[in-house]
């Protein structure tokens, strides 16, 4: 099967949390975040998680396995965490949950943000991966990253991506 023909069996709204990994912001201050589960509305997706955490591995870890289980979302989007400073540790704590790795989604996000940042794009670890039945996508935290990686790569994939998972 193609993946037009995939993509056209594919779910059209998807069960969708977001967790914003940040010390110093809020969810009423929380740019990215809100602008992600704005553009799933607008994409028909079913936002059923949002919460802004702490860059500690073992919440970020905890977060995720809780959110998982309920409200067991369909894709886990994370925001924040996967530069190369000593608090950015969103890919440690994810990492060793997946039970695949996306390994395409990292550097296809590198390669868009380079034709947009120039060399600073290698600063990002983004990446991506499955845990039990849910997708995760880490992303970093700024707006323009967030915005790049959901309307250009996670966004027009998403439902493709469930239906695989989930066959």
């Amino acid at each position: 099967m193609s993946s037009t023909e995939h993509k056209r069996s594919a779910p059209r709204a998807v069960k969708t949390g977001i967790i914003t990994v940040s010390t110093t912001r809020s969810l009423k201050d929380d740019k990215s975040g809100l602008w992600i589960s704005k553009h799933a509305k607008k994409e028909g997706h079913e936002v059923v998680f949002h919460q802004v955490i702490p860059d500690e591995i073992e919440i970020i870890t905890r977060t995720v396995m809780e959110v998982i289980k309920d409200p067991a979302p369909q894709a886990l989007l994370v925001t924040g965490g996967t530069g190369i400073s000593s608090k950015d540790v969103t890919i440690e704590a994810v990492r060793p949950l997946f039970t695949k790795e996306l390994t395409a989604f990292g550097p296809i996000f590198a390669q868009l943000s380079f034709e947009q940042i120039d060399s600073a794009a290698i600063l990002s670890r983004a990446t991506a991966g499955v845990i039990e039945k849910t997708i995760l996508f880490c992303m970093p935290g700024s707006f323009k990253a967030c915005k790049l990686a959901c309307k250009a790569i996670i966004f027009p994939e998403l439902g493709h991506l469930v239906h695989h998972i989930h066959e």
